[in-house]
Order: C-alpha cells, then structure tokens, then sequence
C-alpha cells in the first residue's frame, strides 16, 4: 500500500487550525442521538489534536439535505453527543464556510473543539466544486481526514480539501487502512471470506472480486439460494434470483480458474413461515419441499465453514449466514462467529468485518469485541472488498 501521512507525522501544530473530516452521520429519535458508535471512533483523533494545542474545527455531514439547508439535518442536533462523548466544550457554527465559520474560528483558543454546519447544505461538497473546497479551505491550515465510511465519495470535503491544504489520515481512517491491508491487500495466507446477505445482485462486483484475492469463499445467506438454483438444485421458496443463475456459473468458474474453493450449504433449516419460532427442520441441501425455504444454513454446513474458519490466517467477513435477526435461524452466524472469535482471541486468526448486518449479527453473537477489526464504514467497506479505488483515500497518498 503508497504511504500516507498519519497524525505521527504531525508536529509542533499548537495553535494551528486542524480541518478534521469526521463522520457524525449518527442516528436520531425525537432530536437525540440514539447510537453515538461512530462519535466514539473519532474521537480518540479529536482529543489527541485538541491536546496538542491545536484548534480542532470538525467537518461533517449529516443526512441526505441535497443542497440545502434543511432544520432537522443541522447538525446542532449533534453537537451535544459530541460533547458527551469528549467530555469537552463543542462549539457550532451556523455554517461550513463564509462569515459564520470564520468568526467562530477567530474566536477559538489553542485546544478548542467548533463543531461547523453540515458541508451538505452546499450543493459545492457532493459536486466536489473547486471553489467550495478552496473556501472550506479557507479556515484551515492542515487537514486532517478520519472518515473512512465517507472516503468512496469524491465531495469537496472528503477529496478536494486535500488538494488544497497538507493532508493527512486521522487516527480511525489509520486504524481501518492498516486493518483492511491485512484482510486483503496483502494478507496472511489462507485467507478465507464468508459473504452472505439476501441478494447476489447487490454483490456482483464483491464475488467477482473476491474468488481472484481468496483461497476459499464462503456463500451463505439468500444468495447461497441463487448459486444452489443454478445448479439444478430446487430451492422450494427460499429467496432466491433464478435470473442471475448464469452470473453464479460465472462467478463459480472464476473461482475454478483462480483456485478458490466456492464453499456453499450442503443442508439447511427450512420453515413455511419467516417468524420468529416457526416450525423448522434440517434437511439436506437436495431435499428441500417445494412449500419450503431454507432461512438458516444446517449445522453440517455449519461444521464445514467452521473447518474453513480453522485452516484459515485471515477471515474477511461480510453478511450473515441466514435470517439471523429472527430465532432460531440466528444458529449458523452465531456459531461461526464465535469459532472465528475463539481463534481470533487465541491469535490464531485476523477477523475483519464490516458492513451493517454483520455488525449487528457479531454483536448478537457476543463477539464484537474479539474481531480484530470491524468496520463500521458500511458503502466504503464494501466498495474497498469490490476492489474499488476509494477517492478520500487515494487522495492521500498522492498529495
């Protein structure tokens, strides 16, 4: 992976403005925030500007505005969690640019933390406009970026900014390059990944990508259905997209080429209903009824991904193995979940995870915390897994 400058490389900045790119696009109820996980990932970055003296001025966004200033987007509705989770005075200016900004941050004293306006009420960030970016620019002299769930976006705040000003990667974007480079940039062999989630159609380019950097590949879940189907298998109900049966063959066949083992359920626990407590029962993979859909993975398949979890150095994992937010058909993610979490914590393995479902699957399992890494940068993770060149982060490396 080109280096890029960290916040090591960082010295003498007392009294100098730090533009630091954040994600604060948190969840609200009723004006308060309801999950402050992604306030607690930049915040060891924030303290350790704030005491070094510098004057931190945090850019953000928050929502969907499109261009506009739009009330319950602002996020002054944000600055108080911020401040919880710092446990130190959060300033706000009305806007990102102009006036505002510029007499909130005339203001600040060496060590204080302004909290400006959403960079989305200008319609300049998501076109990352020049003009826009040399105005945030403005108010800066170095900046800083630790939002890696944003860096898949080309926005003035996220890319152009660091065309403008000395640019480096807050302690976070650090955290997950560094983690991610050894999940598959340059990994320890074996390396396994489980995907799964409802649809292969969302994950072409994932699959595609992943059968050429893998040694095995895991396929769980409802698109587990798609590549059964498009083996003649009859999957009765379940999910699945029998039009994209010739896509699986593909991707199945890159697979065959590039020596990865494409690892698919060989039973499953199949229900008439998708409820909670359903009547279910296991079957093997070629004898599920025509009434019936497979909504969890059966505890042979289970052995077998678990057989792959303990050959394997590196696990990369994205998507649950079946309805995993309804009992019992939890049972397949859970299992594998602690088997990857048990050897991780006997450092055995490097787990890396990320997306949304499956950082809620691993937290349902209890495991969360004995991953090497989660991500919790939802599009970008999955965008860095497709092997896509992310934009907040080429940057860096080439200022």
């Amino acid at each position: 992976m080109p280096a890029f400058k960290t916040l090591d490389d960082l010295n003498d900045i007392a009294g100098k403005r730090v533009l630091v790119r954040v994600d604060l696009n948190v969840p609200v109820s009723e004006g308060r925030v309801t999950d402050a996980t992604r306030i607690e990932r930049v915040a060891p970055t924030i303290r350790e500007l704030s005491n070094k003296q510098a004057k931190v001025i945090l850019l953000a966004h928050f929502g969907r505005p499109k261009g506009e200033p739009v009330a319950d987007m602002s996020l002054s509705l944000i600055a108080p969690a911020v401040e919880d989770v710092l446990d130190h005075a959060v300033f706000f200016a009305a806007d990102c640019i102009g006036q505002p900004a510029e007499e909130a941050i005339a203001k600040m004293n060496n060590g204080d933390i302004l909290l400006l306006e959403n960079t989305r009420f200008h319609k300049g960030e998501e076109k990352n406009d020049p003009e826009f970016a040399a105005a945030l620019a403005k108010n800066g002299d170095i900046y800083v970026n630790d939002a890696f769930s944003a860096a898949h976006r080309a926005h003035a705040s996220t890319e152009g900014l660091a065309r403008h000003l000395p640019a480096y990667a807050g302690r976070t974007m650090q955290e997950e390059l560094e983690a991610l480079e050894k999940g598959l940039g340059n990994p320890t062999r074996p390396v396994v990944a489980i995907v799964g989630g409802a649809k292969v159609s969302t994950k072409i380019d994932l699959l595609m990508n992943l059968v050429t950097k893998v040694d095995a590949l895991v396929i769980g879940g409802g698109m587990a259905n798609t590549f059964l189907a498009a083996q003649g298998i009859d999957v009765g109900k379940s999910l699945c997209e029998h039009d994209l049966a010739e896509t699986a063959r593909k991707i199945m066949a890159e697979a065959e080429t590039a020596g990865c083992s494409i690892v698919l359920p060989v039973d499953g626990v199949i229900a008439r209903e998708f409820k909670a407590g359903a009547e279910n029962e296991v079957v093997a993979i070629d004898a599920i009824p025509a009434d019936a859909m497979m909504l969890d993975v059966g505890p042979k398949s289970v052995e077998k991904i678990n057989d792959w979890i303990s050959k394997a150095e590196t696990l990369v994992w994205n998507g649950p193995l079946g309805a995993f937010e309804i009992e019992p058909f939890d049972t397949a993610t859970v299992e594998a979940a602690r088997h990857a979490a048990e050897r991780t914590r006997a450092g055995k393995l490097i787990s890396v995870a990320g997306g949304g479902d499956t950082v809620a699957a691993l937290h349902h399992a209890g495991v969360a915390e004995d991953f090497t890494y989660i991500s919790t940068a939802g599009g970008a993770f999955l965008e860095w897994m497709e092997g896509k060149e992310l934009p907040g982060v080429d940057v860096l490396r080439h200022v």
